[in-house]
């Protein structure tokens, strides 16, 4: 497809570089605006990390392959957008199986408050964890509702943020301390302390008391999506959105182009030119504005300038088709409802600082942590109907404190270990051998695939596979970070990927913060 907007015409009002989720919500809301609009996608679809794939051979499940749940898109958005686009809560929040006193056990959290209080006093004896965890979810949760609405507002200074959450309990759990500090004045139960840590690291490789306090900007992100927290699947998989998102931009009249690969930028402040590369050779293309939808990393090569350092991911990838879901060792939870929210493997307190410790030291975690949810369970759509009839489920894995610097060998044979490992840490709390309950694709294969943060990397050109693009930012302006927390070094050239301020995730928050900047809102 061409990238003229007609006859002759090779010039637009903003040429936005990727067709991930970000750009397409900065191309529906300029093209809405009047705005003559090209997007430049390298690959042959739309949609980044957020789209949905049928990755095993004639068989008909369509899975979110990089990204899973959405929690930080906005409400405004999508009605702004009017997208056709919806979300189904999960009946349950989570499940942790572990053994105590030589019995198999868990904690699940969901089904209403009573049912979570009798889950909390099953696991710990007692009254004292629930009514802490009820305390501190009550604290994030007033601290979301205030923080939740300035991500799609110009950049407030940290003075003015923390007046906003007006509370100083909140302030210094989320902004200030370690948010091992916070965990372990609450809690006191190992294992509910690594279910409130595990949303610190995920995606992010870092200890509970790293004085950087990275972990602490992942998990704001975690619990203040929408003001609540709360994490719901994308009914039609994550797929759906990025749809919605590209039919919605092409309806506002944004040109969307794919096999159209971004290899410079020239500006002058003013006006700028994008070369691009095809299958049939280079061209260019003139615009007063360019978004680049892409890491920082990305930006830097296409101007020609000094790239930032390098980031680096820390997680694991893992997607499964099952015949059934497996039984468990703990026969007082059913596996549809464990299997429904996060299922919680070797995420004890002190599990998760032993493997970013191993880690950290070079080696892969010995006992590696992970989190699972079958999407199937709340949205059977993305099954064909008879694999549903059948009672085939999906199944998605994410891994913990794999940093990509323990895969550097091109073999994969650090992949295949990893997985192994893993999947035995989960044949712990089974009472079948997940490998049992998989599939098959067209061609007898067992339907799972693993994917690296190095593969992330290659697939998607996240940089280091860091599926941040870089560490989280807290939703503040500092120097350097401009009105919106998207500008560059140059005043017709903005970064509206996951690498921006209040970037990270799917969300749309960069696109939307893009393109009010280009509209001077």
């Amino acid at each position: 497809m061409s990238i003229a907007a007609g006859p002759g015409t090779d010039r637009y009002d903003v040429v936005i570089v990727g067709g991930g989720h970000n750009g397409l919500v900065a191309a529906a809301y300029l093209a809405r605006a009047g705005r003559t609009v090209a997007v430049l996608e390298r690959l042959g679809t739309t949609g980044g990390a957020a789209v949905s794939t049928r990755p095993f051979p004639g068989v008909d499940a369509r899975l979110s392959r990089y990204s899973y749940l959405i929690s930080l898109v906005p409400r405004k958005i999508v009605a702004e957008l009017g997208l056709d686009f919806a979300v189904r809560q999960r009946t349950v929040s989570s499940y942790t199986p572990t053994v105590r006193a030589g019995r198999p056990t868990g904690l699940l959290v969901g089904g209403g408050p009573d049912r979570t209080r009798a889950a909390f006093a099953r696991l710990t004896g007692g009254e004292r964890e629930y009514e802490a965890w009820s305390r501190f979810y009550a604290t994030t949760r007033r601290a979301a509702a205030r923080i939740f609405p300035t991500l799609t507002e110009p950049l407030p200074t940290r003075t003015a943020l923390r007046a906003r959450v007006a509370d100083d309990e909140a302030w210094r759990l989320l902004f200030e301390e370690p948010v091992g500090v916070g965990i372990e004045e609450r809690f006191a139960d190992d294992l509910v302390r690594g279910v409130v840590l595990t949303d610190a690291l995920i995606g992010t490789f870092a200890d509970a008391h790293d004085p950087s306090l990275v972990q602490n900007r992942c998990f704001l992100y975690h619990v203040i999506g929408n003001g609540t927290g709360d994490w719901d699947v994308p009914v039609g998989g994550m797929g759906a959105f990025t749809d919605a998102l590209a039919g919605a931009a092409r309806a506002a009249g944004a040109r969307l182009v794919t096999g159209h690969e971004a290899t410079r930028i020239e500006t002058d402040g003013r006006s700028a030119e994008v070369t691009y590369r095809t299958e049939d050779g280079e061209g260019t293309v003139a615009a007063r504005h360019v978004l680049v939808n892409a890491s920082s990393q990305d930006l830097a090569r296409l101007l020609g300038e000094r790239a930032p350092a390098p980031a680096e991911g820390a997680q694991f990838k893992v997607n499964m088709l099952l015949k059934r879901l497996p039984r468990l060792r703990d026969t007082a939870v059913d596996p549809r409802e464990a299997f429904a929210g996060t299922f919680h493997v070797a995420e004890g307190y002190a599990e998760l600082a032993t493997a970013y410790a191993q880690a950290a030291a070079g080696v892969l975690p010995a006992a590696p942590p992970s989190e699972l949810y079958c999407h199937s369970l709340t949205d059977p759509t993305i099954l064909a109907p008879e694999l549903a009839a059948r009672g085939y489920q999906t199944l998605t894995l994410f891994g913990l404190h794999t940093p990509a610097r323990l895969f550097t060998g091109a073999d994969g044979a650090a992949r295949e270990a990893l997985l192994t490992a893993t999947l035995a840490q989960l044949d712990a709390h089974l009472a079948e051998p997940l490998t049992d309950c998989l599939a098959e694709d067209a061609d007898g294969r067992p339907c799972i695939e693993a994917r690296t943060p190095l593969d992330l990397e290659r697939d998607l050109r996240l940089p280091g596979g860091h599926i941040f693009h870089r560490p989280l930012s807290f939703p503040y302006a500092q120097d350097g970070t401009g009105r919106w927390g998207v500008e560059s070094a140059h005043a017709n050239v903005l970064l509206c990927g996951a690498g921006a301020v209040r970037g990270g995730g799917v969300s749309g928050i960069p696109g939307h913060n893009a393109a009010m900047a280009v509209l001077g809102r």
